[in-house]
This record gives structure tokens, C-alpha cells and sequence, in this order.
């Protein structure tokens, strides 16, 4: 792997904080577009990260960034759509059956591993990565300059024309700039796991990630994703209350709440856990701009919702791709309003998503789905933005999302 540990002052065309997908991605596109590059992440990998499921709208952008061969071929699980349960209705959408066109197909992988790979490609396209280093302050400008220390405590300077942040989760820009913006999104929590499942041949759809709500609380759920070799990631989102606990008890909690939903429990009760339960919580963010002199970030660095979805990937590569667009486009030497370029057509996008998230935990959006009479435009409709194509404004519930679906829930109510 090309990557290089050197802690002299450094000159780049960008400099990336973090090596997660949307890093990776960025540091290709850009690399194809012959700009130096340089990718700063504090972590080694493969480290492990949540969000396994990926949504088909992915697939073009590791398409564009040279990278979809070598995930191809990995191996990793298929992936087609997602089932819904509620006590015992159901609902199954194939991504391929879908209003946007585009790819309807993707992977459910372990991250450690999909993460690992991307970044690999990344440097082997002439991207220069650094693991262990940890950047820890930024001169903002038309040439910003970031001070970074490594493992060993040694001190560096990299001067960059810009700079991405793809921290994801760490939100290094946003916490450094003091860029945080209150988020509309209520405190939820997630509890985890890697399950050995033993589910026999024909007795769940592993193309499918399944979703299931409570059959108590409408604004609890889980997710299934079948991964390959016979694993399943399993988890519960709730409001963080319903999760609170002590550490030590958290195997024990997910294991009643899991066996607390039937075709979970049928499935999964009892499969051996293959890692301690892991807890995320709080992590709903977002920021006034995604953008600043010298800056843009990406990802979960500026926003994330919520994981109901898989929409965190989709956003994250969504913004890598934007973001060099409108770079090259600086580059060579337009003036650019980056609000106009980057910060709105990417919140359209999010803005979509959060309509259907907000409506999902009222049960509008449960409503909906387990309709059990909708056309199949409509569901078409819903199954492409459901597959990740939030940005298609020739689909009515991505062009006026909150009005068509506030109308839709209003026919199948009356229904």
C-alpha cells in the first residue's frame, strides 16, 4: 500500500482529514484529475464501523473512482433491497424495480474490510495516506494550512489549495471551527452486534436488508444484515433512554429486545454473539455551511440523520464526488459560490431523506409502506429513493417530499 509516515512540513493540492469512504473516494477522483493528494487518518486500518448496508446509488460513484472491480470482487454479501416487519406485516421493496435509473444492486459489507479497500485503491492511484496522524488545528484561507502531530508526538505542517474533511463521526473541521449547529433530529442511540446466524437456505431473503419495528414501540427497530459467511449484523435504535444501561448489561439487553420481535427471534434469538455489543448514541449532527475559505466538508463530518435508511454511505460518496467536481471546476479557474454549487444540491438530497426518516418515527412512513394496496408507481417511487437516487427531481417525493408524502399518508389512512 502506498502510504508514507513522514512528519516533515508538507505541500499538497488537497489535503484530506480522514480515510473512510468518503475520503478514499475524493483522493481518487481527484487523483484521476492528476491533483496531488494527501490523506490524513488518525486510526490504522481496517478498524471496524457501523453502517454495512450500502445503497445502489453508491455504485456509480466507486464505479467513477476506478474502485468497483476490487469490490466486486471481494466477495461480499448481494444486496437487492429491503423487507420491512411490523408484528405480522411485511413489505418488500427490490431496488431494481425502481422510478430513477441507475444501478438497483449493491453489496452489505463489513466495513473493516470495505473501508480498508477503498483506501487501498485510493493509494494506489498516487494518493499519499498517513495512519496515526492526528490533525490538531487549521489555518482557514485560500491556503489553508493544517498542524498535524503523529503517533510519536512529532509536529508537522501541511499546507494545502483546500482541504476536505471526511472525518466522519470525528468531525474534525466542524469541532476545531467551531462550525456545530443544533440538529432537528431527536438524541437516538444504536445497540450492536455481529451474530453467527445459522439461518438455513430459503429461510430469510439475504439480498435484503431487513428492517423490523417493536410490536410495542413504533419508534423502536432493527436492522438485519445478512453479511457473507454465514454473519449477520444485528442492531436496535431507539430514543437513547430506552437503551440506557450499564455496560456490562448490554449483551443481556439486546439479546431480550431482539427475542422481544418475532421473526427476529425466530431467526436470530439465539445466535452466538461474535463480538461484545457495541453502543453509539448522540449521533445525529449537522452544521450551518459545509463549507468555508479553503474548506468543504463531506459526509458525516458535516451531517448525518439517522441509520434507518443506509443513507450515511450514499451522502458520504454523494458529497465526495460534488465536492471535487466543484474543485476542479475552481481549479481551473471559475469563480465559484460553493453554497450554490455544493452546500444546496447536496442538502437536497439529505433534505429528502430527512422527510423520510422524521415520517418514519411518527409511523407516517410505517403507514405507508406496509400499505398493503399501493400502486406500483408509486411503489417505484418510494423504492428508488429507498435505494439511495434522493437527488432524481423527476420523482415527485424527491422534488416535494414533505407535501407527497404528507398526501400519500393522508390516502392510506383514509384507506
Amino acid at each position: 500500500m502506498n502510504t508514507d509516515s513522514s512528519t516533515q512540513d508538507t505541500t499538497v493540492d488537497v489535503a484530506i482529514i480522514g480515510a473512510g469512504p468518503s475520503g478514499a473516494v475524493a483522493a481518487a477522483l481527484l487523483r484521476k484529475a492528476g491533483r496531488s493528494v494527501l490523506v490524513l487518518e488518525r486510526q490504522h486500518f481496517p478498524r471496524f464501523s457501523v453502517g454495512e448496508s450500502l445503497l445502489p446509488q453508491s455504485m456509480a460513484y466507486l464505479e467513477e473512482a476506478g474502485m468497483l472491480q476490487a469490490v466486486v470482487e471481494v466477495g461480499f454479501q448481494y444486496k437487492n433491497g429491503a423487507h420491512f416487519i411490523y408484528r405480522d406485516q411485511s413489505s418488500s421493496f427490490d431496488f431494481r424495480d425502481k422510478h430513477s435509473p441507475g444501478w438497483g444492486t449493491t453489496y452489505q459489507v463489513e466495513r473493516a474490510v470495505f473501508d480498508d479497500l477503498l483506501i487501498r485503491c485510493a493509494a494506489d492511484q498516487g494518493a499519499e495516506v498517513r495512519f496515526g496522524h492526528t490533525v490538531q488545528a487549521m489555518q482557514t484561507g485560500t491556503a489553508p494550512v493544517l498542524d498535524v502531530i503523529d503517533e510519536a508526538g512529532v509536529a508537522y505542517r501541511v499546507q494545502a489549495r483546500f482541504v476536505l474533511d471526511a472525518s466522519g463521526f470525528g468531525r474534525v473541521l466542524p469541532r476545531l471551527l467551531n462550525l456545530e449547529a443544533p440538529t432537528r433530529m431527536p438524541t437516538r442511540a444504536a445497540v450492536f452486534t455481529h451474530v453467527r446466524d445459522g439461518i438455513p437456505a430459503g429461510g430469510t431473503d439475504r439480498n435484503k436488508i431487513c428492517v423490523a419495528t417493536h410490536p410495542e414501540h413504533r419508534n423502536v427497530w432493527f436492522w438485519m444484515i445478512p453479511l457473507a459467511g454465514g454473519r449477520s449484523s444485528v442492531g436496535c435504535v431507539a430514543e437513547a433512554s430506552f437503551l440506557e444501561g450499564p455496560e456490562d448489561e448490554r449483551d443481556a439487553k439486546l439479546r431480550a429486545l431482539i427475542q422481544q420481535e418475532p421473526t427476529l427471534n425466530r431467526l436470530i434469538g439465539e445466535a452466538p454473539f461474535l463480538m461484545p455489543v457495541r453502543h453509539i448514541g448522540g449521533y445525529s449532527a449537522n452544521v450551518e455551511r459545509l463549507h468555508g475559505p479553503g474548506y468543504a466538508l463531506l459526509g458525516n463530518a458535516g451531517e448525518f440523520l439517522d441509520p434507518v435508511f443506509s443513507s450515511g454511505v450514499t451522502i458520504a460518496l454523494r458529497s465526495a464526488h460534488l465536492a471535487v467536481q466543484t474543485l476542479e471546476r475552481r481549479f481551473n479557474g471559475e469563480t465559484l459560490d460553493w453554497q450554490a454549487e455544493y452546500d444546496v444540491p447536496l442538502r437536497k438530497g439529505i433534505d429528502t431523506f430527512r422527510a423520510f426518516v422524521e415520517r418514519w418515527y411518527t409511523g407516517e412512513l410505517q403507514d405507508i409502506i406496509f400499505y398493503p394496496h399501493k400502486t406500483p408507481q408509486i411503489a417505484r417511487f418510494i423504492s428508488a429513493v429507498l435505494a439511495g437516487y434522493a437527488w432524481d427531481e423527476s420523482n415527485p417525493y424527491v422534488a416535494d417530499p414533505v407535501r407527497r408524502l404528507n398526501a400519500l399518508h393522508e390516502v392510506c389512512k383514509g384507506a
